[in-house]
């Protein structure tokens, strides 16, 4: 019995030997924790509510149509200008022929009228060499009858010689105004055929616009990348009808570049300032360390930019911290930050200035 108890008492010691030791060994292990807290604490602000963000920008359609050919896959990587949509042409082709016709008759028109004038020009210039004629006759005539009337009063003619005379000059008098009223009408047409080329004008200034919209609607029909990108999801089909402005699919701009946006608390951003550096680590790559600098602090909180702006002046009052966003871009190259997607949760640490 007594080696028994002798047996247990050397167990029990064997016990609080290991048990010492794990003791202390967590001990070790809660205080190499806490220091690294303590000193992570006081040489980062800190923050897990950040993302990584990226310019998304959406594929809109300008013009309505059939969808002809859809060029592009999910998730593909393109290049500035490769054809992403065709939309069926056919109607545009025909608007563009029917302009470009109904703008060469409108020009065809404009040299009729060009040459009317022309015409109408030199038929005024004609009347107004008759002019002169008629008025010199007039002026003969005139002298006739003003001479044959003081000899018919001296009784030197007689009053057939006068009255042959006399209808000679109303004849020229008539001649002159019908010269005149030539003339006038002459340069009256010439005005009406000036002012119908300046309306003609504006219409094929009208002609030639439409010509151009309708080359810019076919244009429109082969929908392009903006820039190199990755597409996003692929939600339409060959044959889909589609209305202008229509949003077609969706592509991340990867000429922009990558950036976070990290919400910290308005207590944590009284030292920050643009161009600190910063340590990012995120939740996919949890063993990979990317490196930036604060690039703006936001203008007002996060809060105040939403579409249902806090008011604090109606009902009860609770009070809650309130997060500044800070956009931090990347220092390193593109080659290290291409795994990064936008969307991605991060942790962003920023060294504290002294």
């Amino acid at each position: 019995m007594n080696k028994t108890a002798q047996n247990y008492t050397s167990t029990d010691r064997i016990i609080t030997k290991v048990t010492s030791w794990a003791a202390v060994l967590i001990l070790l292990v809660l205080l190499i924790m806490g220091a690294g807290i303590l000193k992570d604490r006081f040489r980062y602000q800190e923050t897990n509510d950040a993302q990584v963000q990226e310019y998304i920008n959406p594929v809109v359609t300008r013009v309505s149509g059939y969808i002809k050919e859809v060029r592009f896959e999910e998730n593909q990587q393109v290049n500035k200008g490769d054809t992403l949509i065709k939309i069926d042409p056919s109607q545009f082709q025909l608007q563009e022929v029917e302009s470009a016709e109904a703008t060469e008759n409108a020009r065809a028109e404009l040299q009729v009228l060009e040459s009317n004038i022309i015409t109408a020009t030199s038929l005024a210039s004609v009347s107004q060499s008759q002019i002169a004629a008629v008025q010199a006759r007039l002026t003969k005539q005139q002298k006739d009858y003003d001479r044959y009337r003081k000899l018919f009063t001296a009784e030197s003619a007689t009053a057939q010689q006068l009255e042959t005379v006399k209808e000679a000059y109303d004849v020229a008098r008539s001649d002159y105004e019908t010269a005149l009223g030539n003339h006038r009408a002459a340069l009256s047409r010439i005005g009406d055929y000036r002012s119908q080329k300046a309306g003609l004008e504006a219409e094929i200034r009208r002609r030639d616009a439409i010509q151009k919209r309708t080359g810019l609607d076919l244009a429109y029909t082969a929908i392009i990348a903006p820039y190199r990108g990755k597409m996003g999801r692929r939600t339409i089909q060959d044959g889909e009808f589609v209305q202008a402005n229509q949003t077609l699919a969706s592509i991340v701009n990867q000429d922009a570049g990558k950036w976070v946006v990290a919400n910290f608390k308005e207590t944590q951003i009284g030292k920050m300032n643009v161009g600190q550096p910063v340590l990012i680590e995120t939740d996919a790559f949890p063993d990979e360390v990317f490196h930036g600098k604060i690039l703006s602090l936001s203008p007002g909180t996060g809060s105040s930019f939403s579409l249902l702006a806090p008011d604090n002046s109606t009902g009860n009052f609770v009070k809650i911290v309130q997060r500044i966003p800070v956009k931090v871009s990347f220092t390193d190259n593109n080659k290290h930050t291409a795994m990064l997607r936008a969307g991605m949760n991060a942790t962003v640490k920023v060294i504290k200035q002294p």
